[in-house]
C-alpha cells in the first residue's frame, strides 16, 4: 500500500483510519499545548503567587524553555526510539505523556496549598509536555506518509498539518463554553481546570483509536529483514552526508517556514491586540475566521504539491510572505485603527535620548529589567502601540518624548522605589497622547471588517502554502532507517527556536526602532533565507520512493 504506484486509487479504509487517527491524536496534543497559553494569567496567579524573586526568575526560564526550546531535545529523544522501536509506539508514548501531564494539571494544588512543590511540579510537567510534542508531530506525519501511495504523500500528510489550528480552536471552545457556563469569580477559583482534566475523556479516544493501528508497513518491512539502525543519532547527526541534509532541510526549508506560520496566526493576533489595540474578543474572533476560511488550503496545497512538486508552493509562500509582509501589515492598520494613522501624521511622537543608553529590548522570559529613561520611553510607546521617530540628545538636556509641540520628560525607573515617577510619566504621557488624538483602542464601529478578515486571510494563505507540504517533503528528504530521528530535529529547531522566538524578537526591534512595522523584518529576513537556501539546494523529492531498501 505504501508503494502504490499511479495515485489514481480511491483512498481506502486502512488509509482513512491512519489519517484520522493520527489526525485525532496531534489535534488533541496541540489542545493540551495551547491550554497553558490560553490560560496562562490564570496559572500564573494560582502557582507563582508568593514565590520569592530569584525562584520566580527559574521557574520563568523553566517555563519558556519547555514552551519552546525544549521542542529539539524531544525530537531527538523521541526521534530515535521511533527510529529504534517503531512510529506507532513511539507517538502513543508521546501523547500518554502529554495527555497525562495535562490532566495532572487540572488536579494540582496550588501554591496557597502545597507552597513550592506546586510551581515545582508545574514545571516538570510542563517540560514533559515539551519533550511529548517534541516526539509527536514527526511520528504522525511520518506514520501517514509510509502508509501513503505514491503520488498522494502531499495529499495524506496535509490533513496533519491542519492539527495545529484545529486544536487551537479546540481549547479556545472549551475555555469559551466553561466561561460561559459560571461567573468569572468561580472560573479564576476552580473552572479553570476543566479544560485540562477534559484532557482524559481525549486521551482515551486518542489512544484506544491509535492501539487498534498496525505498525508502519516500512519499518516493518525493515524490522523483518533485520535492517533497523541501531545507532540512528550517530547516522543522523554524525555523517556528514545525512547531517548536511538536516542542515539544509533547517535553513532551506523549516526556518521560513515557521516564521511564515507564526506571523499568520499568532503575530497576527499580537499585533491586533497589542498594536493595534482591539480588544481581545474581537481580535480573535477575526484571526478565527480567517482560520477557518484557510484550513481547507493545507489539504489543497498538500494535493497540489503531489502535481507540481512541494519546493515550489513551499518558496512561493515564503517570497510571497517577503514582498507583502510590509504592505498587508499597512493595510490592517488602515482598515483596523485609522485614528491612528491620523493622529501620527498629526502630531508625531519623537523619542530624544542618547543611543548609547538604549537597549535592545529582547526579553523572551519576562525577567529582564529595562530602566534608563530611554528605555523607560520606549518600552512605554511600544506597549500602547505608538509609532516614534528618534532623534539624538544635546548635551545637557534631558531624555524626553515629544508628542507633538507636548513634551514629556522621562525618568530612571532604577530610582523610582516607590513608583511615583512611573505614575506621573505615564499619567502625561497618556494625557499627550490622549490630546493629540492617539486612541487608546481601536474603535470597533472603524473597522472595516471584510478588508481585515480578507487580508488576515491572506497572512493564512500564505501558512497554508509553507506548511502543507512541508510534511511530506521532510519525510521523502531524509532515509526510512533515520527518518524519524533526522526529520524531527530541524522541524523543532525551525518552529521551536525561529518561531518561537518571533513575537519577542519583533517586538525588541519595534520598541528599539519606534516603528511599528519593523518587528516584520525578523520574519522577512527569515523567510529570505529559507528562499534563496532552499532554491539554491533543496532537492524536490516528490516522485521519491520510500523504499527501505539500503537506507
Amino acid at each position: 500500500m505504501a508503494n502504490a504506484a499511479g495515485g489514481t486509487q480511491r483512498m481506502t479504509a486502512e488509509e482513512r483510519r491512519v489519517i484520522f487517527a493520527s489526525s485525532l491524536g496531534t489535534v488533541f496534543e496541540w489542545y493540551d499545548f495551547y491550554l497553558y497559553g490560553s490560560l496562562a494569567a490564570i496559572i500564573s496567579v494560582q502557582f507563582f503567587s508568593g514565590v520569592n524573586p530569584t525562584a520566580a526568575f527559574i521557574f520563568a526560564l523553566l517555563a519558556f524553555a519547555a514552551g519552546f526550546a525544549v521542542r529539539p531535545f524531544g525530537a531527538i529523544v523521541f526521534g530515535r526510539l521511533g527510529d529504534l522501536v517503531g512510529r506507532k509506539y513511539t507517538f502513543l508514548i508521546t501523547i500518554l505523556i502529554m495527555g497525562l501531564s495535562t490532566f495532572i494539571v487540572g488536579l494540582l494544588p496550588g501554591y496557597a496549598a502545597i507552597g513550592f512543590a506546586a510551581p515545582a511540579i508545574l514545571i516538570v510537567l510542563r517540560l514533559a509536555q515539551g519533550l511529548a510534542l517534541g516526539g509527536e508531530y514527526g511520528g504522525a506525519a511520518i506514520y501517514v506518509a509510509e502508509h501513503a501511495p505514491h503520488g498522494k504523500r502531499g495529499a495524506y500528510t496535509a490533513w496533519i498539518q491542519t492539527t495545529a489550528t484545529l486544536g487551537l480552536f479546540l481549547s479556545l471552545l472549551v475555555i469559551l463554553a466553561c466561561r460561559l457556563s459560571m461567573d468569572k469569580e468561580s472560573f479564576d477559583a476552580w473552572g479553570w481546570r476543566i479544560p485540562f482534566l477534559l484532557s482524559i475523556v481525549l486521551l482515551g479516544i486518542s489512544v484506544w483509536i491509535r492501539l487498534k493501528l498496525n505498525e508502519s508497513p516500512l519499518f516493518q518491512k525493515m524490522k523483518e529483514e533485520g535492517t533497523l539502525s541501531k545507532a540512528p543519532l550517530t547516522e543522523s547527526f554524525a555523517r556528514w552526508p545525512n547531517l548536511k541534509l538536516v542542515i539544509i532541510a533547517l535553513i532551506g526549508l523549516t526556518a521560513g517556514q515557521a516564521v511564515v506560520w507564526y506571523t499568520g496566526q499568532f503575530y497576527a493576533l499580537f499585533f491586533l491586540t497589542q498594536v493595534l489595540k482591539v480588544e481581545s474578543q474581537t481580535a480573535n474572533i477575526l484571526i478565527g475566521a480567517a482560520l477557518l476560511l484557510g484550513v481547507p488550503f493545507f489539504v489543497l496545497f498538500g494535493m497540489l504539491s503531489d502535481r507540481i512538486g512541494r519546493k515550489p508552493i513551499i518558496l512561493a509562500g515564503c517570497l510571497l510572505a517577503v514582498v507583502t509582509y510590509f504592505p498587508l501589515f499597512s493595510a490592517l492598520t488602515h482598515f483596523v485603527n485609522p485614528a491612528l494613522e491620523q493622529a501620527r501624521e498629526r502630531a508625531p511622537v519623537v523619542v530624544v535620548a542618547d543611543s548609547a543608553s538604549c537597549s535592545f529590548q529582547f526579553n523572551p522570559v519576562g525577567t529582564a529589567a529595562f530602566t534608563s529613561p530611554c528605555d523607560v520611553a520606549k518600552s512605554a510607546l511600544a506597549k500602547r502601540g505608538i509609532p516614534y521617530a528618534n532623534a539624538p540628545l544635546a548635551d545637557g538636556e534631558e531624555t524626553r518624548v515629544t508628542v507633538g509641540e507636548t513634551i514629556v520628560p522621562s525618568f530612571d525607573a532604577s530610582a523610582d522605589a516607590d513608583g511615583s515617577a512611573r505614575a506621573a510619566f505615564d499619567a502625561a504621557l497618556s494625557s499627550a497622547l490622549s490630546e493629540a488624538g492617539y486612541p487608546a483602542s481601536a474603535d470597533l464601529a472603524a473597522i472595516n471588517y471584510p478588508m481585515v478578515v480578507a487580508i488576515l486571510f491572506i497572512l493564512v494563505l500564505y501558512v497554508t502554502m509553507v506548511y502543507g507540504p512541508i510534511a511530506a517533503m521532510l519525510v521523502e528528504l531524509f532515509p526510512t532507517r533515520i527518518r524519524y530521528t533526522s526529520m524531527s530535529l530541524p522541524y523543532h529547531i525551525g518552529n521551536g527556536w525561529f518561531g518561537g522566538f518571533l513575537p519577542t524578537v519583533s517586538f525588541a526591534i519595534v520598541a528599539a526602532t519606534g516603528d511599528l512595522y519593523s518587528g516584520l523584518w525578523y520574519p522577512v529576513a527569515i523567510a529570505a533565507m529559507t528562499f534563496v537556501v532552499g532554491l539554491i539546494f533543496v532537492p524536490e523529492t516528490k516522485d521519491r520512493e520510500l523504499h527501505p531498501e539500503g537506507s
